[in-house]
């Protein structure tokens, strides 16, 4: 059986310790947001996801999605959950209350998108593509478009979907085929074939809206040709209900690996009436708000996951009882000691835990960074806030991807054979993270979007946006007692990221290929580092607020070993990617193609 209780007690921590909530209620809209409202929030978000949710993950991944005659039926009570959901709000909490929504900060929405995905990542992605497509809408759509659907998409009666890849394209998306033919009345007439789409065809909401990429008629080659449509379901009366259906079809479903409870969609456009969604020939900007936003949420995937699996994994270690300790019994009056007695598997379980808190804290500093960018009245605050999320957004999409599948598979390793069989539910866990590190964009993808965009971006002005408070904040604790001993590994691990970091752009001036090459060891390097960083600033609070709360002394002492664990055992890696990079493409390109 799966076991997941919302880490509300570490999330308190990240957002109210670690980065101060109270700095939210000095940005814009977020005047009267206090903690007591933020924990109350996260709470009731707990309460949801432990009750409603989660008992029907394990079901809804043995059921998984049907489909018949263009119609796709979710698994047993998934529509009904979805329900309660809307109706208490959860679909809106993070968007603009011009349209319905509650207008909570990301800093609170990314923890509760967290437990949606621990608890059922199946169910979460719906309402996940449709914040996606919302901060596409209300960022590039016209203001009719924006009035007709917003509100229907924030309070999710209508859900959203994102239509990019085709069966002869995915990350080349300037191959895509759809196109778009414009009427007299100013909409367009959308025909072509996708695939892959999440969410595409479901019965949990009256309409879908779509969001597609197409061709018109006077489209350049390439990328450049792209534009962005808003496709429905169902066409909207003039009264905002569900009028005739559009030329839009789902035909058939995936059979995946995972995600079952999730509909994976073939989707057919026959001549389905669109509407342009930000200028022609653009629709990249436009489709790249709720790519950007996915990525994020997607990375999020990958952390929630991670969590549960090291939940299951921890009660399951401390019943399992297998073999003695190695210093003699521990639990005499049993047949035998539980299996967290054992070095190895205390390592699994303290790096699993290492990588979820870690990628919490980094989650929350760039949650914070969302926000500054949508509510900062400082133009410069909010341009560099801007460029910390750009330069992160592959990281945290690729790095928590990576870190949550490794997470689950150690989880099961823990398990033994237990974790490879169905009965426990963490070959579940193991089976949903593996799509993460695939879906928008390979991390593969990711690592080459950090290097050969992020990297050289204005100069190298993106990598400021991390590189000086990192800087800065080490030379003022080199001292520190207590930090000291952790702030020594942090600085020799991000001397290894400058060093990797210059000999990138060097050699990839002469030869993208060597960059290309470098691509994901530096996007890992890179990632541990940031980690690195947010381990010694939660250590640091650790440290104070175990002097001023000695009730809780056992929390922040826990805090401070684990920060120890990472800089000690984790950390170090840096050197060998730092290696693997320094050696270059090497015979990674000497064979010719026929040679494989």
């Amino acid at each position: 059986m799966q076991v997941y209780t919302p880490p509300l007690r570490d999330m308190r921590f990240v957002l109210h310790e670690l980065h101060g909530s109270e700095e939210l209620s000095t940005l814009k809209g977020l005047e009267e947001l206090s903690p007591d409202l933020i924990d109350a929030v996260l709470e009731e978000a707990g309460k949801f996801v432990t009750e409603v949710l989660a008992p029907l993950n394990q079901s809804g991944d043995l059921e998984g999605c049907t489909y018949e005659n263009g119609v796709v039926r979710t698994p047993k009570g998934f529509k009904e959950a979805y329900t309660a959901f809307r109706e208490g709000g959860w679909n809106g909490i993070a968007c603009d209350p011009q349209y319905g929504g509650q207008g909570l900060p990301a800093s609170v929405n990314k923890l509760v998108e967290e437990m949606l995905c621990s608890g059922n990542l199946a169910f979460g992605i719906c309402p996940g593509l449709t914040h996606g497509a919302y901060q596409a809408l209300k960022a590039y759509a016209s203001e009719e478009l924006k009035e007709r659907f917003l509100p229907k998409m924030v309070d999710g009666v209508w859900s959203g979907s994102m239509c990019l890849t085709e069966p002869q394209c995915g990350t080349d998306l300037g191959l895509v085929r759809t196109k778009a033919e414009p009427q007299p009345d100013g909409s367009y007439k959308v025909t072509g074939n996708k695939i892959f789409i999440s969410a595409g065809e479901q019965d949990m909401t009256e309409n879908i809206v779509h969001l597609v990429l197409a061709r018109l008629p006077d489209a350049p080659k390439g990328i450049k040709g792209i534009s962005l449509f808003l496709v429905p379901k169902f066409l909207p009366k003039e009264d905002g209900s569900v009028g005739p259906r559009n030329g839009v079809l789902c035909t058939g479903i995936e059979h995946k690996m995972g995600i079952h409870g999730s509909s994976t969609c073939q989707m057919s456009f026959d001549e389905a009436t669109g509407w342009l969604v930000g200028e022609p020939h653009k629709g990249m900007r436009a489709m790249f708000a709720m790519m950007n936003s996915e990525r994020l949420s997607v990375g999020t995937q990958g952390l929630g996951l991670g969590e549960a699996a090291y939940q299951a994994a921890v009660v399951y270690a401390k019943e399992r009882l297998q073999g003695r300790s190695l210093t003699g019994a521990k639990h005499p009056d049993k047949p035998a000691d539980p299996i967290i007695v054992h070095p190895d598997v205390r390592r699994t379980l303290m790096t699993m835990r290492a990588y979820n808190e870690g990628c919490r804290a980094l989650a929350g500093w760039v949650a914070r960074a969302l926000d500054l960018m949508e509510r900062a009245e400082d133009p410069e605050e909010r341009k560099r806030a801007e460029d910390f999320t750009a330069l992160m957004t592959p990281i945290v999409k690729a790095l928590f991807t990576d870190l949550g599948f490794e997470a689950t598979s150690m989880g099961m390793q823990v398990y033994g054979g237990h974790g490879y069989i169905r009965d426990h539910g963490m070959e579940q866990y193991v089976r949903d993270a593996r799509i993460a590190m695939i879906y928008e964009g390979t991390n593969g993808v990711q690592a080459l979007d950090l290097v050969g965009r992020k990297l050289p971006a204005h100069m190298g002005r993106y990598l400021r946006s991390f590189f000086h408070p990192v800087l800065n904040y080490m030379d003022a604790k080199l001292d520190d007692e207590n930090l000291g001993p952790l702030i020594t590994p942090l600085s020799k691990a991000f001397g290894a990221l400058q060093l990797a970091t210059a000999h990138i752009a060097e050699k990839g001036l002469k030869d993208p290929e060597e960059a290309g090459a470098a691509a994901t060891q530096y996007l890992r390097l890179f990632g541990l580092v940031a980690l690195g960083y947010m381990w010694v600033r939660m250590a640091e609070v650790a440290y104070e607020k175990r002097v001023s709360n000695p009730d809780d002394a056992a929390f922040y002492d826990a805090k401070i070993v684990t920060a120890r664990f990472f800089m000690e055992r984790i950390l170090p890696d840096v050197a060998a990617l730092w290696g693997s990079i320094k050696a270059g493409k090497g015979a990674m390109m000497a064979l010719d193609e026929a040679m494989f």
